[in-house]
């Protein structure tokens, strides 16, 4: 199933300082722990994360600093900061307002496109997709 952009746009900021509200952690695991929330329906590219996580940095949401891997490469780990713990606890607020106000309007449609929605969804996922917003 392809997430529409906008819809991946919208849920960017949310996503990134939801992981980073777990631990710190470094691009490429933010990435991979997007794709295993969203069971692989959300796939970011660098050229997405990279700016976003920049952006976070600049507006003072998350501090980035810079460690070794196992490896001893060195990269980048982001965590988040008391602004950005603000930022996300005012984004879930909005994103229930928004779940509540999508779950509503479609309440009279939900039984009408479930057997769609399940095959899309691959079965076991309807309401608890819906719940993480990956409608």
């Amino acid at each position: 199933m392809h997430i529409d952009k906008d819809l991946v746009a919208a849920s960017a900021t949310p996503l990134v300082l939801g992981i980073l509200a777990e631990d710190e952690s470094y691009g490429y695991a933010i990435a991979k722990r997007v794709a295993e929330l969203s069971g692989g329906h959300m796939e970011w590219t660098d050229g997405m994360l990279y700016p976003l996580l920049h952006r976070l940095e600049r507006n003072g949401l998350v501090e980035a600093s810079w460690g070794r891997s196992e490896t001893g490469r060195r990269r980048k780990h982001y965590a988040i900061t008391a602004a950005g713990r603000a930022a996300l606890a005012e984004r879930q607020e909005q994103w229930e307002v928004v779940h509540a106000a999508l779950s509503r309007a479609w309440e009279s449609v939900a039984d009408a496109t479930r057997p769609t929605r399940d095959a899309v969804l691959g079965g076991g996922l309807g309401t608890s997709a819906a719940a993480g917003g990956i409608t």
